[in-house]
Order: C-alpha cells, then structure tokens, then sequence
C-alpha cells in the first residue's frame, strides 16, 4: 500500500514537473522570443540587459523598472520604465516594427512603456491588444493624432501620454470608451476646444490636461459623478467656470482664461482637498467658505481679481497648510488662523490692499479703484456712494475730453502756421507731385542719404537691375500656378529661379491708373537702397507698359527668396523638440530689432508704422531673422497703400498724416508681440490675447521661479537662464505698454537684448553641457554671428 502510495506521488510530481517544464518552454519558443526582439529593437537599454535566451521571464523578480506577469502561458503585463531623460532612439528606429512586435502578445492586459525614447506617431495596430485595460506610453517622443483604431480597445481603463508630442484634437470617439477611468494627456500640444463626448464617461475618475493649447469652454462635466481629479494648468480654457460633479478632491485650473465668478456649489463639494485656480482673471467676492472645508489642505487663488473684506476672527480648516491670496483685490486684516508662524504652513498674500506692512501691500483705494475698473463692486458700498463715484467719473472724463480739444485745436493752428511757412521755401530737388501722395516730394530726394552701408551690391546680393519680363516669365515658367505663392490685396506673389539658379519671389502690382514709368522711379530709387542684412532686400524691378500710350500697366518688384519659412513657423508651429533654443531666439530678436533700427535711422525721413507681424519674419538657412514686410508705399494714388514686403497688405497706421510723436513707438509695440511669442511659444491672434498674456507674464517676473517660467514655453524652459528670460520679458512688457511715450527706443530694446544673449552665454558657460537634442547653438552660430552685427 506504502509501495502504491509513493509511485502514485513520484508520477504525480512528474506529471507536474512535465508540465511546468513544457508550459516554460512554450513561453520560451513564442513570447520569450517576442521580449527578446523588444529589447533589440529598444536599443537594448540599461533596464533590458539581463535579459537572455536562457532568462525565465514569467518568474523574475519584479522592480519599479521591469516587470513581467504571466497568466498560464501569456504574458498580461508589460511595464519597462527608462532612465530619465532618455534621449529619442536612433534614425534606423521603426514606431511601425515596434508594434508589429508587440502585438504578438495578445493577452497583455497592462502595458507601461516609459522613458524609452520612442518616436513616430502611434500605429494604428495597436487595436489588436484587444483585451488592453492600460496603456501608458508617457515620456516619449510620441506625435501627430491618437489613431482612431484605439476606440476599438472597450476594455481601456487607463489611458496615460503625457509628455510626448501629440497634436491635434481630443478625439471625439474617446467618449465610446465607456469604462475608461484615468485620462492624462499632460504636456502635449493637443488644440481645440474638448469634445462634449468627456460627459459620457460616467466612470472617469481622473482627466489630465494640462500643459496644451486646448481652448474654449469646459464641456458640461456634471454627468460625471466619479470624477476626483480634473487638472486643466496651462491651456486657453474659459471664461465660465466648469460645471462639475461635487465628488472633486482636486481641481486645478491655473493659467488658463477663467473670468467669471467662482459659482456657490464649489463650496459645498466637501471632499475637496486641493484647489489651485491661480494666475486667471477671475472675478467678485471671495468665497471665504472655501478656507473652512472639511478636506481643505492647499488654495491658490494668486494672480486674479477677487474683492472681499478678511477679518482677524475668520475661521480655518487646521489641515490648512498652504494658502496663497497673492494679486488680488482683498482688504480687511489677515486672518489668525492663516498665522505665518505655525510650522509647515505657507500663507501667501503680497499684492493686496490688506492692512499689514508685510508682503508689500496696496493701500486700500488700489484695491477699490481697481474693483471699480472691472466693474466688481464692494459689498459694502452703498448706493448713493455708487452714484457719487459715477458722477465723479463723468465728471473727470468729460473734463479730459474738453481738454484734448483745446490741445487738439492749438496743434491744428499751429500746423496751419507752419504750413504757410513751408509753402514759402522752395524745394530741394524738383519732382512732379503727382509722383505719390504717400510720401512727400522731400522724402524722395532725401533718399540719398541712405547709410552708405547700404549701397548697391552690398550684403553679397547682386545690384539692384531692371528685369525684363521675358526673365521674370522664364523664371516663374510663365507665371504658372505651381510657381503660385499667395495673393493679397495688392498683388499676386510668385516664386521664381532666375539664370544663374538663384531663387527669388516676384510680387506683380496691376495698377488702376495709367502713369508712365517716369512717375515711379523716384520710389524705385528709394526702394532699391533699402537694403539690410535683417529686411528682405529688392533686387529689381520691370514695367508691363501698355502698347497704345506706353503707360504703366504692371510692375513687378523682384525680392531676395528666404525659404526657410516664418518665425512662427519654427516656433508654436513646429514640435517641441524642433522648436528654436533660447539662444536662437534671442538672436532673432536682435535681428528683428536691427532691422526697425535700419528702417527708422537708415533713411531721412525713416520708415515707421511697418505693421510688423510675427508671420512677417521669415528666416533664412542660417536662422538669420528678416523683415518681409515694411511700410514703404510704391502706389497711394487709387490703389491705397502698397508695401515692399511681398508678405503685407500695409498698415492701417502708415498714412501720410499720421502722427509723428512717437511714430517710433507703434512698430516698438508690434516688436512687443513678437516678442510675446518668442517667450510663450504660442500664437498671438488678437489684442485680448495680448492684454491677457502680458498680464500674465506680468504677474509671474515677480513670484518664485516655477511662477516665472509657467508661461514660458515649454521647449525652453530649462534651457535658459533665469536672468535672460527676466531681461527679455521686462523689455517685452515695457514694449507694450499703452502709453507710447513709456515704451523703451530701439537702441534700449537692442541693448537688453545683446545683455540678456551675454548673460545666458555666460549661463550656458557655467551650466553642464546639454543633450545633442536641445542644446543651444553655440556662440560661433552664423545667425548669432550676424544678429550681433
């Protein structure tokens, strides 16, 4: 019986023994051979190389950077996490082969793929790991859209990537993923408005946005009764305030364009534990309930417009251990409860009207004056005192009205006096007046005072020559509409290559009236000296004449071709990664700004009110910043204002009679905006735009330095100096102040400038030496070369 016994044991371990040893073997033949190719096409990273032929994955001990979980003889979990900082895998790298790899793993159910350097845009067969619940792929070089296919995945739970490069919409399908529960697309460049699919994920417990350009408003997130974690920090989200479900524990909305009131049903979501909503323009009292709720730990309302009286006696949650009341409107005293003495505690509130001579205070009426300025009036301000204020304002603005025209009316009899003088001196050099009405006869003959800098053939272009229109036609292949650049309201543009292989753009100009050629050669003149190594240079010029009295039909203006596209374009248009480094945009600043300087100095009178747009500037292969379009009129007769850019449409400024106080200040505005976006990385479309990202910046050259680099873009963030990016964004906001007379000159612009591109090179010098990928060009670069010029 003993004997029976034990041979029943022996065949029953080996049967075991068999078994494990063949299901082992089965794992080694197909899937272990699946993780082996994985790791050759990974680049065989540092977290990969103790795998082997002879490695038992499915019994490894798990870590925090490698883990393998078998179910019987699959594979259901993946996770391979890589050093920080991984650098994208080399050239021969195949996004598409990756995944053909992978997908021979069909059981797996978790799949973590971390700081490996992959790149390319996602494949669309990732929808054959049909049983996939998690996918995170963050920290990568990951672009383009999420493909479609991955709304076929129904058993998605989790979906997390961030940090990668994709752009594009939220994908309106991600609605169709009804059991999804964590959604984080952190630090991408996703656009657009969110899609009101979000609202049927009933089970979403966590969407992550943060850190895109995604705008307009919050879909209705109500539906949403799970949700504890909505992270919006960073985008172009608002006005109102999202409509949430009550079961928040965090909620973050900083720097976004928030600028309603905060509703009343915030303060009764009890579970809320961390509130960031710092750096909007939200407005009205502060819910002072907020400091009192159960689970309150962190607030930051910094950086908005919130009224409201504090007094000593208010009450505090205890677990209340960061506040930050910063840049706001508040007055009254610091409550005791918020006392800065306690250990661990951070309370914040510099930039109020409180009454304290801690944190550099307001007084009291900057907070009302401001209240009043937006229209938000104190609770305690009664009627009677309204109307008092009200008739007080009417009273001072029709006082200001009055008084601008009397000055307005003084100027204009002094200009009638100067007139009659003027009228009395001869001209200088005699010119027909019918030549433009533009610009003065004067300004045409002073043309010659030019910079000799500036004459022919300099810059390494070729003298300015008249063209025939047999040239012009051979060089665009007869005008042809593959040749076809653009049209604008003053002419059609063309690209064209010339005999000797040289690329050039002709602008052709039809004209409303006839005038021989002999009426546009003074502004030929003009146009042919206008040449800087920062604007692109005319090269020539041809009339079109009709047969019948030889006047002008056309002319074609010839320009330099700079084909390396626009600033915008190598900036919130390209991927991050190639985006413009810090020292690439400093010297284009510095190009841009010797460029203005030319045009307002290089010629007498100078070229002002240039209506400069950052799509105006173009760069060459050198990244050497140029003007494309400036405010130097050919035709004012009957066609309106035509510029030299072959990009413009003109200004609305440039008239004849502008203004010529501070005529100087309008293109140093302009410069401002373009200097906005050099430091945000994001378009500027709109005067709103501006105001709000001026504010903004405004706001945080003042905080600590994660407030000073929450606005800066993200390509460059950690790839400059703090003292640079404060020297630029001081002069960009001087740039663009109200008044012209407070805006800085050119020279003071181009000396900030030169020392914030000294400071960071002495930055760079002191720093340890950056990755191939974003380092900054060196000091020895062509374009900063020729910027310093």
């Amino acid at each position: 019986m003993g004997v029976e016994k034990f041979c029943s044991s022996t065949i029953l371990v080996f049967c075991v023994v068999f078994l494990s040893v063949s299901c082992t073997e089965q794992l080694k033949t197909s899937h272990a051979h699946t993780l082996l190719r994985i790791k050759w096409l990974l680049n065989s990273p540092a977290v990969l190389r103790s795998w082997n032929t002879s490695t038992d994955f499915c019994n490894t001990e798990p870590s925090p950077s490698l883990t393998v979980v078998c179910y019987e003889d699959s594979i259901t979990q993946l996770h391979i996490i890589g050093e920080k900082g991984t650098p994208s895998l080399p050239r021969n790298f195949s996004i598409d082969s990756f995944f053909t790899t992978l997908v021979r793993l069909p059981s797996l159910k978790v799949l973590s793929l971390v700081n490996l350097g992959l790149w390319g845009s996602l494949p669309s067969k990732i929808s054959r790991l049909f049983v996939l619940e998690i996918l995170n792929v963050s920290s990568n070089f990951l672009y383009g859209h999420i493909p479609q296919e991955v709304s076929v995945l129904r058993s998605l739970q989790t979906v997390i990537l961030d940090n990668n490069l994709f752009t594009g919409r939220v994908p309106n399908w991600i609605g169709e993923l009804s059991v999804l529960s964590v959604l984080s697309l952190r630090n991408n460049s996703f656009s657009g408005s969110l899609p009101n699919s979000l609202k049927n994920l009933e089970t979403l417990r966590v969407l992550s946005l943060s850190m895109n350009q995604l705008s307009g408003e919050v879909p209705n997130l109500s539906s949403l009764t799970n949700l504890q974690v909505l992270d919006l920090e960073d985008n172009n989200f608002g006005p109102e305030f999202p409509n949430v479900a009550n079961k928040l524990v965090t909620l973050v909305l900083k720097n976004n364009r928030f600028s309603s009131a905060i509703p009343e049903e915030v303060s009764s979501d009890y579970q809320l534990k961390w509130i960031d909503i710092s750096f909007n323009k939200f407005v009205g009292p502060f819910p002072k309930s907020l400091l009192t709720l159960p689970s309150i730990t962190y607030l930051n309302i910094a950086g908005n417009r919130f009224t409201g009286l504090l007094f000593e006696n208010m009450s505090c949650n205890a677990e209340l251990d960061y506040v930050d009341f910063s840049s706001n409107l508040l007055t009254g005293r610091l409550p005791t409860c918020l006392d800065t003495n306690i250990k661990n505690k951070v309370v914040r509130y510099a930039k109020n009207c409180l009454d304290t001579r801690e944190q550099n205070q307001h007084p009291y009426f900057y907070c009302r004056n401001e209240a009043l300025a937006v229209g938000i009036f104190p609770h305690n301000q009664k009627k009677p005192r309204r109307k008092a204020n009200a008739i007080l304002a009417i009273s001072i603005v029709g006082g200001i009205i009055a008084g601008v025209m009397v000055v307005g009316l003084i100027l204009l009899l002094v200009r009638r006096i100067k007139s009659k003088q003027m009228m009395k001196i001869p001209p200088t050099r005699l010119i027909k007046e019918n030549v433009s009405n533009g610009y003065s006869s004067k300004l045409l003959s002073d043309a010659r005072y030019i910079s000799q800098t500036m004459r022919l053939g300099a810059l390494g272009l070729p003298s300015y020559r008249s063209f025939s229109l047999e040239e012009l036609e051979q060089a665009t292949n007869n005008f042809d509409s593959s040749s076809f650049l653009g049209e604008g309201s003053h002419g059609q543009m063309y690209r064209g290559r010339l005999n000797d292989g040289s690329l050039v753009a002709v602008r052709c100009l039809k004209l409303k009236k006839r005038h021989s050629t002999q009426n546009f050669m003074h502004h030929i003149e003009l146009i042919s000296k206008l040449r800087h190594s920062h604007l692109v240079s005319a090269l020539g010029h041809c009339f079109e004449c009709y047969l019948d009295d030889s006047s002008v039909s056309r002319i074609f203006l010839v320009f330099e071709y700079v084909q390396n596209g626009t600033l915008r374009g190598h900036l919130s248009e390209a991927p991050i990664e190639q985006r413009l480094t810090w020292t690439q945009r400093i010297a284009a600043a510095i190009g841009i700004a010797k460029g203005i300087q030319f045009l307002h100095t290089g010629i007498v009178p100078g070229v002002f009110s240039n209506n400069l747009k950052i799509t105006d500037i173009l760069l060459d292969n050198n990244l050497l910043a140029k003007i494309s379009s400036y405010n130097l009129p050919l035709l004012a007769d009957n066609m309106g204002k035509v510029s030299t850019g072959f990009y413009s449409s003109g200004s609305k400024e440039s008239k004849a009679s502008a203004r010529k106080i501070h005529e100087d200040k309008v293109d140093v505005f302009d410069f401002g905006i373009i200097l906005l976006e050099m430091i945000t990385g994001r378009p500027i479309l709109s005067k709103d735009e501006v105001d709000y990202v001026k504010d903004q910046l405004q706001i945080n050259i003042n905080v600590d330095d994660v407030g000073q680099t929450s606005n800066v873009d993200p390509a460059i963030r950690k790839m400059c100096s703090e003292e640079s990016l404060k020297t630029v964004t001081g002069i960009c906001l001087r740039a663009l102040s109200k008044e012209p007379a407070e805006r800085p000159s050119v020279e003071d612009i181009l000396w900030n400038l030169q020392f914030a591109g000294q400071v960071h090179d002495e930055w760079r010098g002191d720093s340890q030496s950056q990755s191939s990928k974003g380092s900054p060009i060196s000091p020895s670069h062509p374009s900063l070369q020729q910027a310093s010029q």
